[in-house]
């Protein structure tokens, strides 16, 4: 699976139209060639989407995706503007990686170890593997708990705190995805498009 970034930028309304159309095509051009396209989400704009995130599945979706990337030309008078001179509208698509699948709690996926407990606590401390280490081997999280003199009390202890920290971890990531996409917004190139098309039906001349 891949993900493709379009976005109108920092362009005039005409651009979101360009987007919403762009859409139409990408959805109707993969099913054609057997990949499945949906969206993901879009950032509604007052003429169509700002931006738009599509994830693209099925053989031979990487190579597909590259006929996208970069700058997207839309040629047409103005929908918005009677009169307008200008014509030529412009579309930046870009690949994104899909952030970290929720690493969730599976049983599978954890080590528990029991160990002493250490710090002040007397003869029981000392003598008694009541600590609980967890640690989560598809992320390298470890978490441990010592604070219960039961052992099943650490271990659901142990348990709350890994989960806590790997919602934190999946918050994390999903914040610097979000902070890649308004990025892109300000890296739209017109020009030396990858793609061309033209009027109000987006019939493809590139």
């Amino acid at each position: 699976m891949t993900w493709l970034l379009f976005t109108a930028g920092r362009g005039p309304g005409e651009c979101q139209v360009a987007v919403a159309g762009l859409l139409r095509v990408l959805v109707a051009e993969a099913a054609d060639a057997g990949l499945r396209a949906e969206v993901l989400e879009t950032e509604a704009g007052p003429h169509g989407p700002l931006s738009a995130l599509v994830a693209l599945d099925g053989t031979g979706v990487e190579g597909y995706a590259r006929t996208w990337e970069g700058s997207v030309r839309w040629t047409c008078p103005s929908p918005l503007r009677s009169g307008w001179g200008r014509k030529n509208w412009y579309v930046g698509v870009s690949r994104l990686a899909p952030p970290p699948a929720s690493a969730g709690l599976r049983e599978a996926d954890l080590r528990v170890e029991a160990c002493r407990a250490s710090g002040p606590g007397g003869q029981h401390v000392n003598k008694t593997s009541s600590a609980v280490r967890v640690t989560h081997l598809p992320t390298g999280l470890a978490v441990f708990a010592q604070e219960e003199r039961s052992q099943h009390r650490n271990r659901a202890l142990a348990m709350a705190r890994l989960a806590a920290a790997l919602a934190d971890r999946d918050r994390q990531a999903g914040e610097a995805a979000d902070r890649e996409r308004w990025a892109r917004h300000d890296a739209l190139e017109r020009g030396n498009e990858v793609r061309a098309y033209e009027g109000e039906r987006f019939r493809r001349v590139r």
